[in-house]
């Protein structure tokens, strides 16, 4: 029997606060029209995250406002981001929008994680999360 593995089995856990989980949520469901893609994408990575309080979030945790040190695996390329919200976007300055499919692949995932998620072109590209420095440490 063949087996098909889906982009949701290559997934890790992932975990958010309740608040920032519900301002997300909000944010994805006002910006379907404009971004239709990236909002689904957003919802079905809030959908499965883990809620916790901000206290009990795992160390390294991306969430708004980290700085994220990742690899694409596939090209080996290795990336310092800032995963913010869409009107604090400046991919010049290394600021990531959230309503982008590596941001939306980035929230919660923590140090060490890897993901496979598509890129702007609907490439899959496997993401190493290297650190992750938190918005009071940035």
């Amino acid at each position: 029997m063949e087996q098909h593995t889906s982009l949701a089995d290559l997934r890790p856990d992932i975990h958010l606060s309740a608040a920032e989980c519900d301002a997300l949520w909000d944010l994805a469901l006002r910006s379907e029209t404009r971004h239709p893609q990236s909002s689904a994408m957003l919802l079905d990575e809030l959908g499965r995250a883990k809620l916790c309080g901000p206290e009990n979030l795992p160390d390294e945790t991306v969430v708004m406002n980290s700085l994220v040190d990742f690899i694409d695996e596939g090209t080996g390329t290795r990336r310092v981001v800032q995963l913010v919200y869409p009107q604090d976007a400046d991919i010049g300055a290394g600021r990531i929008s959230i309503l982008t499919p590596i941001g939306a692949g980035l929230i919660g995932m923590t140090a060490g994680n890897s993901i496979r998620w598509p890129d702007r072109d609907g490439q899959d590209r496997m993401l190493r999360i290297v650190t992750v420095m938190s918005p009071i440490e940035a």
